[in-house]
């Protein structure tokens, strides 16, 4: 995919985070490297999920997208147009466009403002009246959702957790965005929850045609939703390549790493297949490893590893960045 034909565009995307060091008399900074050059095409009405461990970067990059986190550089590019250094007034216009789902449904929405209120917001701060007016279209709002729309008087607390991430789904798509970064939306959720929220979000892709960035850690979850999957490392692109791919025939060791984390429905398999378990800790993002973020924990790790960053290449179906990929 060409960066002209791609909806959304990251570019050498970075950002880091400045943190005063411990210690007394130490008034150095250090740089947190929480997303450290990635570079991702992204088609529209396409669902590309992110995944990785807590702390790869995964919801900085995707919070980045967005410009809800400054980036430190690269570029972001919407529908061919450099919006990396916009200012908020110049992306007052765009926030109807691009959307997000945070992963608390409950920090996500004001406790002392109704249902009402909190879905309508946009139409406030876009200065947006819908036909029929605000109350009759946060009403069909919440009946897409799945919410009784009964309860637009309702205070967040009188609603379960899976309740009140369908409410922010609905604040989310109520100025029919374009595209749309899911961060995390099912990680606190009961697994039953869990299914009903994807369901709801594969509906509106399908109807609506919105293009999702699908944020988790649970690589379950991301396989049912993705189209594509992007594998996150210590802020760095371990692995690109389409879903059925990327399950199928993992080709970077960490993708092979997490994949064999993931419990299996079949007894049989579950007792058999090969676990891989990752020695040492994740190393911190302050100090990332030379040459291959992941080569003090990989077992294929060679000489090359430690000394040159590798490059993303093309193995089979996936991109991969690793030096002697499977």
């Amino acid at each position: 995919m060409s960066t002209e034909t791609a909806l959304f565009s990251i570019q050498n995307l970075t950002k880091h985070f400045p943190v005063k060091k411990s210690g007394v008399f130490n008034n150095q900074k250090a740089l947190v490297k929480a997303v450290d050059g990635i570079s991702l095409d992204i088609a529209e009405g396409e669902t590309v999920g992110i995944v990785g461990e807590s702390g790869c970067g995964k919801t900085t990059a995707g919070r980045s997208f967005l410009k809800l986190i400054e980036p430190t550089s690269g570029k972001i590019i919407y529908k061919g147009e450099d919006i990396t250094n916009l200012k908020p007034g110049k992306m007052r216009p765009l926030r109807a466009e691009l959307q997000i789902i945070f992963q608390d449904p409950y920090s996500a929405l004001n406790p002392r403002q109704t249902i009402g209120n909190i879905i309508s917001a946009p139409f406030e701060i876009q200065g947006i009246t819908p036909d029929g007016g605000v109350k009759k279209e946060v009403q069909r709002l919440m009946e897409r959702v799945g919410l009784n729309p009964e309860h637009f008087n309702r205070y967040p607390h009188e609603f379960s957790g899976g309740q009140r991430q369908r409410i922010g789904i609905a604040r989310a798509i109520a100025l029919k965005p374009k595209f749309v970064v899911a961060d995390e939306p099912v990680s606190a959720l009961d697994v039953s929850i869990q299914a009903q929220v994807i369901n709801l979000l594969e509906d509106l892709k399908r109807e609506d045609g919105i293009t999702i960035v699908f944020i988790a850690h649970d690589l379950s979850v991301v396989q049912h939703i993705s189209d594509r999957v992007v594998v996150m490392y210590l802020g760095k692109i371990m692995e690109i390549s389409d879903s059925n791919n990327l399950y199928s025939a993992p080709r970077h060791p960490y993708t092979k790493a997490l994949l064999s984390a993931v419990p299996q429905a079949d007894p049989h398999i579950e007792r058999t297949r090969e676990r891989i378990i990752l020695s040492g800790d994740l190393p911190s993002p302050m100090n990332p490893p030379s040459g291959c973020v992941f080569s003090t924990r990989c077992w294929k790790a060679q000489d090359i590893c430690h000394s040159k960053t590798p490059e993303m290449v093309q193995v089979g179906q996936s991109q991969v960045a690793c030096h002697f990929p499977e």
